[in-house]
């Protein structure tokens, strides 16, 4: 990925998985993931302030969730369906529970949680602040890039 943008990023970028990663499969410990985006959002807070931080992990879960949904989901279904079968595949890539809590038909608003998701919600807060914003994203980017298709 040198000398692209961080606009240019695209699920092929992560090349053939299967192939480079052998015979250890194609998914890693939730432990692993973790110790990651924690490092990560330590020393990006400590140079940029948290808040600063929590905006880039939300525009990088907008970024990976376009391009999930361009790669993995069927954008041309009914959006009922869609949202069927975005739970399924988020369960199957063991991602997280995405669950409907709440829609308003009149205002097409709906409230979305997940849970048992790959992020800290049953771990105490780190830094005061919450440290989903990367699944926040990530789920606005699906949706983004479900209703540009519409």
């Amino acid at each position: 990925m040198e000398n692209k943008k961080h606009d240019d990023f695209s699920l092929n970028d992560l090349g053939d998985i299967k192939k480079w990663h052998g015979y250890l499969g194609e998914r890693m410990p939730i432990l692993v993931y973790r110790l990651m985006q924690c490092t990560m959002m330590s020393v990006i807070s400590r140079a940029h302030g948290i808040e600063q931080t929590s905006e880039y992990f939300r525009q990088a879960g907008v970024l990976a969730g376009r391009e999930f949904a361009k790669n993995i989901l069927d954008l041309t279904v009914e959006f009922n369906r869609f949202i069927i079968d975005l739970q399924a595949i988020l369960q199957d890539l063991k991602i997280g529970i995405l669950c409907v809590e709440a829609f308003a038909p009149a205002t097409n608003d709906i409230i979305f949680t997940i849970e048992q998701d790959s992020e800290y919600n049953k771990l105490p807060i780190i830094m005061n602040e919450s440290v989903s914003i990367y699944d926040e994203g990530f789920i606005a980017g699906i949706l983004e890039a479900y209703h540009q298709n519409q």
